[in-house]
């Protein structure tokens, strides 16, 4: 059952009704990134010659839902609360799966496997994800227990920041600058993943702070 609010909010809420359902919406597209970042994991895992069609499939169908939200945003009377976080979280879980997929295309196009730097990272922003999609779900059930989640998606988010650092420091004392040079970039796209995960959290705490 949702939290009902009170105040301003709840007494427009009663006079109008919500059309539609954000907080479903924003759950759903949660569920698509954490998807999209494990479906990346696992493509490292398996080998950049291995089947890789999932990583852009979840892309696609996160563009089509937040298309829709969009679109329904534009036509709602009232939110659940501030629109312009509905559509910023919104554009940062995008932002997440655009990095993934590009970091997808790179290492095939520039024939970089993964080292142990790429799996690290890739590994906690998908631990994150799963965190931030557990958090969407519980938002208006447990908002406290969203709090709890948050720190761990920032836990995940100082991880990968370290790896990055760590991985550039020892790749730069490296022998071959164009290794390097393919390498920061995908190295590169982890840590702007992460940045964005991180974005979306900070987002969300907004979020519960405003309807706790």
């Amino acid at each position: 059952m949702k939290k009902r609010k009170s105040g301003i909010n709840g007494m427009m809420d009663r006079i109008f009704p919500p059309k539609y359902d954000f907080y479903e919406m924003l759950e759903g597209q949660s569920q698509t990134v954490a998807l999209g970042t494990d479906a990346l994991l696992t493509w490292f895992k398996k080998g950049i010659l291995s089947d890789s069609e999932e990583i852009e499939k979840r892309e696609n169908a996160l563009d089509e839902m937040r298309h829709d939200m969009e679109t329904h945003l534009m036509e709602a009377f009232t939110t659940p609360f501030d629109r312009r976080e509905i559509y910023s979280i919104s554009h940062q879980m995008g932002e997440i799966l655009d990095f993934c997929v590009s970091t997808h295309k790179e290492m095939k196009g520039f024939d970089v496997g993964p080292d142990d730097a790429i799996i690290s990272m890739a590994n906690s922003l998908s631990k994150g994800m799963k965190k931030f999609s557990e958090a969407m779900l519980v938002l208006t059930k447990d908002p406290a227990l969203s709090e709890t989640l948050i720190r761990e998606i920032r836990r995940s988010e100082h991880e990968i920041e370290k790896t990055y650092i760590d991985a550039m420091t020892k790749l730069l004392r490296g022998g071959d600058p164009f290794i390097a040079l393919r390498k920061r970039e995908i190295y590169h796209h982890l840590k702007d993943a992460g940045r964005s995960m991180g974005t979306v959290a900070e987002i969300l705490h907004r979020i519960v702070v405003s309807i706790a």
